[in-house]
């Protein structure tokens, strides 16, 4: 194992040395680039899109960088844990791996974040087109001639528009659009147009009113939520990379030397992998959770 490491490592530099390093980082780049396309699945392309589109998406750096961090951390844990060479090898190459997969939650909460401002700008936008049109087709008309909305939601709305045009009612273009963005402010505003197209009211301009008010402290609450989780996913990932430095207090309670004998008994070993497990999991559920469906009801 340590023959083959070091094999790789000397690949490694004698590539870089016979080709320029801006080369070989083009070369990985390009590589990296064909798996994703290959093998990725529809929503990873998507918001991997989307963030480049927005400037924030993760580049080649943020990956070298991160994979050094890991790396290291996954070295210094798992020596700690075990002293053994090869085991460390292992949870290095795993801590690694987990790289891209934080990279695409990372993403995944910048797009969701994306989505939810385009919702709260067609919302608005349509609220404020209708006050005007006292339509609910035209309302959505001006609010793609104001090109106030990016995609994919002004698509969407071009085929809401569509729909209703198709089927002389906007009934299924609502419950299109319902299933697109399951969100509280967007049911809620077409259940209102709906309303008022069935019924014909007049005078909606109380109930439109109210219903801006309803965006504006649901957004407020949303952004607030924000700063919460970002606040709380600090100490969360504080707490949980404490719980691996756990097998140090007992080191220091018991012994080294007596800490090392007790790693001869397999229940032992086993006893660590786990500890180790359930705090990956841990940490990965958090991170899932922190980065996924922000802003959605």
């Amino acid at each position: 194992m340590e023959l083959f490491l070091l094999l790789l490592i000397t690949g490694f530099i004698v590539a870089y040395r016979l080709f320029n390093g801006d080369n070989v980082k083009e070369f990985i780049k390009e590589k990296g680039s064909v798996i994703i396309n290959k093998y990725a699945p529809y929503s990873f392309k998507v918001v991997n899109e989307k963030t480049k589109k927005l400037g924030q998406e993760y580049k080649f750096k943020d990956y070298v960088f991160h994979s050094v961090i890991f790396g290291i951390f996954a070295a210094v844990v798992s020596y700690i844990y075990f002293y053994d060479l090869k085991i460390c090898i292992l949870y290095i190459v795993a801590a690694v791996v987990l790289v891209p997969y934080l990279a695409f939650l990372r993403s995944k909460r910048i797009y969701s974040e994306f989505l939810f401002e385009q919702v709260q700008v067609y919302t608005t936008n349509t609220i404020m087109e209708f006050a005007t049109t006292k339509s609910f087709v035209k309302a959505l008309e001006g609010v793609v001639n104001s090109q106030v909305l990016e995609e994919p939601i002004i698509s969407d709305v071009k085929k809401m528009i569509e729909m209703s045009y198709e089927d002389g009612s906007i009934e299924n273009a609502i419950a299109y659009m319902d299933e697109r963005y399951p969100y509280y402010i967007v049911k809620n505003m077409h259940q209102l147009f709906l309303q008022v197209t069935k019924e014909g009211a007049r005078d909606t301009g109380e109930s439109l009113e109210n219903m801006q008010q309803d965006i504006d402290m649901l957004v407020e609450s949303v952004y607030r939520d924000r700063i919460d989780r970002k606040s709380f996913h600090g100490q969360f990932l504080k707490f949980g990379f404490m719980l691996y430095l756990l097998p140090m207090l007992v080191q220091y309670l018991v012994g080294n030397e007596t800490y090392v004998n007790l790693l001869d008994m397999w229940y032992m070993k086993i006893l660590l992998h786990g500890i180790i497990w359930f705090d990956s999991y841990f940490l990965l559920k958090g991170e899932k959770y922190y980065n996924e469906n922000v802003g959605v009801e």
